[in-house]
């Protein structure tokens, strides 16, 4: 099993991600992040994935080791956050 966090998850970009990756049989999505919505359920974002999932968003400060990070960060913060991730 690998396991995956997704930096910037509250977006379009970031949502449709998790939902593949939800699906995926050899994937455990570990964490989602979102600063505005830290500590708040996914389906607040994504209400198509209110039966799916009961993660919570978390803030990239409580990222924890993983096997793949992904990034969806809007465009230009991603290379930002580089350094930190």
């Amino acid at each position: 099993m690998i396991t995956v966090s997704i930096v910037g998850a509250s977006g379009y970009g970031g949502g449709e991600l998790l939902r593949l990756l939800l699906a995926h049989p050899e994937v455990t999505v570990q964490q989602v992040t979102s600063e505005r919505l830290a500590g708040k359920p996914v389906s607040r974002a994504h209400p198509n994935l209110r039966k799916v999932t009961n993660l919570k968003f978390s803030s990239m400060s409580d990222l924890t080791s993983c096997d793949v990070l992904c990034v969806a960060l809007p465009h230009g913060e991603a290379m930002k956050r580089c350094g930190e991730l």
